[in-house]
């Protein structure tokens, strides 16, 4: 129990029994460093309900609690706050509760409660992965994991969009020029193969563009006119109507990219519990949009489209059907939606992490599954998220000049072992080991870098910075848990005994503070869908340790009591580093 619970209650007495005044709700806040005190209490609210000033009033229930409540140990006032001491006894009391618990923090979920599902990456299968996904990928994942610690049960999904011109292109570069090359013959994975037809496609598309213009052609009329688009748009027409020859190419081609996605995936260290696809989804919804009808939700236009109307609610009329009867894009994840319930009927809402340019759809999706009736619509929630930049600049997939994930990736691996190369600390390490730890340790800085900044704000990312051993990076982390673990494995004597010392050193009590926010700090960041509050609740935790580690001595100690438990915390912070960075999808290294 938090102090926060043991404390509110025997407040509520003391006001009661000197004031004889009844309060529901006190006001806590974290104890200012000048000041000593474990926790405040804001006094200043009170002051509406007993005519009495600060100090007086922050003095009498100061006195009560440390007489009737044995965890306080003293206080002071300062102003309208009271700070409370807690005593060592308490925090031994807490230690000892949680040091062997290995789900410290996390909540079992409960049978009986809704799931939530929650989709990711949703790439297209004319390209490869590219940093852009890898900030959703590593977004979405560390929230399902961070939900699903928090109590709920969880479903990882994301929707593949293999269907539209943009797929065609690629096949089309693929049928003129391809010479039957395949990701076996050229040694390329599928989705990089695929990919480098799509800006095939591309380079041909605007070389006739300037054909056409050079032979009097406007450029609007060139980009319409052009041969190559012309016969992609006739080869989605066959694909809408089943033509065996196309479906063939199609399923050839998106098979050579799922398993290029696998690949990455899995390097990534991200998965999905199921998959849907556009092919199958882009016809789903237009039941509901003749239902929505009936229901006076939407409204037909004379010339047979199908809208909306959300002025009143502050944004515009939104079209849900064409005039021809064709879907468009918001009808598709209309039903969508209603299908993953069909699908999944414990699932009571969704989180869909899409980048910050889809804020307006999602308005309108949400609010239009709220009007048609469906009472899991209250509980959606559109991660929305920023860009990511390098330094080079802005990215653009069709002139071939992405940011490949795979290459990232290895880009991030290298950067660690160059940097660990010079710092000269891998005597002993087998070459195996050391990849492995290069691995580690990339990966780590680049998902801490990108998972410790809050989801709507823009990123700079700079590889080089975030595979720094010093400051808020993951490697400065990954370093303290392997620091810790090397004080574990020359601790020779048994240290699993109870902890019994009396008298807690201030560093101590400051470290079992930390400890004691982390089930707090998941409830917080799955409810703000933040894995930031994780990261950087962990980068605190960690700047914590390495005070306490300069300021008291662990297996340098005389005294035995204090050496077990100090070797003891310094397992438990470990431990916690191990299951934050977990829910960040981040592994630590036992040595570094």
């Amino acid at each position: 129990m938090s102090l926060q619970h043991i404390l509110t209650p025997s407040i509520a007495k003391a006001i009661q029994d000197l004031f004889e005044v009844s309060v529901d709700k006190v006001e806590f806040q974290a104890t200012r460093k000048e000041f000593e005190g474990d926790i405040t209490m804001v006094i200043f609210p009170l002051l509406k309900l007993v005519k009495s000033n600060p100090v007086e009033l922050g003095n009498k229930i100061g006195n009560y609690l440390v007489e009737n409540v044995p965890e306080v140990a003293r206080f002071n006032v300062v102003s309208g706050f009271l700070n409370i001491v807690i005593s060592d006894t308490y925090y031994l009391n807490f230690f000892n509760g949680i040091k062997d618990d290995v789900k410290y923090g996390f909540v079992t979920p409960n049978p009986s409660d809704k799931a939530v599902m929650v989709e990711y990456s949703s790439p297209n299968t004319n390209k490869p992965l590219h940093l852009g996904h890898v900030r959703n990928n590593l977004l979405g994942y560390s929230v399902a994991e961070i939900i699903k610690a928090s109590g709920k049960k969880v479903y990882k999904t994301q929707i593949i969009n293999d269907r539209g011109i943009h797929i065609c292109k690629s096949m089309l570069a693929w049928k003129k020029m391809g010479n039957g090359e395949t990701p076996e013959s050229s040694g390329l994975k599928g989705d990089k193969l695929v990919g480098n037809y799509y800006v095939a496609f591309d380079k041909a598309y605007k070389e006739e563009i300037n054909d056409l213009m050079a032979a009097g052609k406007t450029e609007e009329e060139a980009k319409k006119q052009a041969p190559i688009i012309l016969e992609a748009q006739e080869m989605l027409l066959k694909w809408e109507a089943g033509d065996e020859e196309v479906k063939s190419l199609w399923a050839m081609m998106n098979q050579w990219v799922y398993d290029g996605f696998a690949t990455t995936y899995s390097n990534l260290g991200v998965n999905f519990d199921s998959f849907y696809y556009e092919s199958n989804t882009y016809l789903l919804g237009k039941d509901v949009v003749q239902i929505g009808l009936e229901k006076g939700v939407f409204e037909k236009d004379p010339d047979g489209s199908v809208w909306i109307d959300l002025t009143d609610e502050g944004l515009d009329r939104k079209i849900v059907l064409r005039s021809d009867g064709t879907a468009v894009y918001m009808t598709q994840d209309i039903g969508t939606a209603i299908q993953r319930v069909k699908d999944h009927p414990d699932v009571g809402g969704m989180v869909y992490t899409v980048g910050n340019e889809q804020d307006y759809h999602f308005k309108v999706l949400f609010l239009i599954l709220q009007k048609l009736g469906f009472d899991w619509a209250s509980s959606l929630y559109h991660l929305s998220y920023g860009m990511v930049d390098l330094p080079s600049g802005k990215m653009k997939s069709r002139e071939g000049t992405v940011v490949d994930a795979d290459d990232l990736m290895q880009e991030m691996t290298s950067t660690a072992q160059t940097i660990s190369e010079e710092l000269g600390k891998l005597e002993g390490y087998s070459e195996e080991e050391k990849t492995k730890l290069y691995n580690t340790i990339g990966l780590g800085a680049l998902k801490y870098y990108i998972l410790k900044v809050d989801p709507k704000k823009r990123i700079l990312f700079n590889p080089e910075e975030s595979v720094d051993f010093a400051g808020n990076t993951g490697p400065f982390i990954q370093y303290t848990y392997a620091r810790i673990q090397s004080i574990i494995r020359k601790a020779t004597f048994d240290f699993s005994a109870t902890a019994k010392t009396n008298d807690l050193h201030e560093k101590e009590k400051e470290l079992l503070k930390q400890i004691e926010l982390y089930p707090e700090v998941i409830q917080n960041a799955a409810q703000n869908h933040s894995p930031a509050l994780i990261a950087n609740y962990t980068y605190e935790l960690v700047r914590e340790y390495n005070s306490f580690y300069q300021a008291v001595p662990i297996l340098g100690e005389e005294n035995l009591e204090k050496k077990i438990f100090r070797v003891q915390l310094s397992k438990k912070v470990a431990d916690t580093i191990a299951s934050s960075f977990s829910l960040l999808g981040i592994n630590v290294p036992e040595r570094m």
